[in-house]
């Protein structure tokens, strides 16, 4: 009886926190207007259904492999890996860089700071120290 009511208030407690992260998730993408301002960026307004439906299928893609235990088992494995990781690193990227342009964040950081001239350095150091700061993660801290 007690192992019914913990895994019933495990169940409970994984659907709440995905409910949570799932609304926000709607909530940035709704209240930002992420998808057809990406679309706007790319020049690609007409194909924003796709863009649309990649971030779905991705969502519903990585769940079911996070649920089911999905590996990669491929004999060649580091090509698409490489490659599956360039594509999420441009994915993440691009998310990034559309939530800092919708939000206005770079203009309002130079005109407080007085760095109106300099912005482009301001945005390849950001680009700089992420990449940096990735790497040293994945090549120095994760061994």
């Amino acid at each position: 009886m007690t192992e019914l009511l913990l895994g019933m208030f495990v169940a409970l407690l994984g659907l709440g926190g995905g409910l949570a992260v799932g609304s926000g998730m709607v909530a940035l993408l709704v209240v930002f207007d992420l998808i057809p301002r990406l679309a706007q960026l790319a020049n690609a307004y007409q194909k924003s259904v796709w863009f649309e439906s990649a971030l779905v299928a991705g969502s519903v893609y990585w769940s079911l492999a996070d649920f089911l235990d999905w590996s990669l088992r491929l004999p060649l494995h580091a090509l698409p890996l490489a490659g599956m990781g360039l594509l999420d690193g441009i994915f993440i990227g691009m998310l990034a860089a559309a939530l800092t342009e919708v939000m206005n964040v770079l203009p309002i950081l130079a005109k407080r700071l007085q760095l109106g001239t300099f912005i482009q350095a301001l945005v390849m150091s950001m680009v700089l120290g992420k990449v940096l700061g990735s790497l040293f993660d994945w090549l120095v801290y994760q061994w």
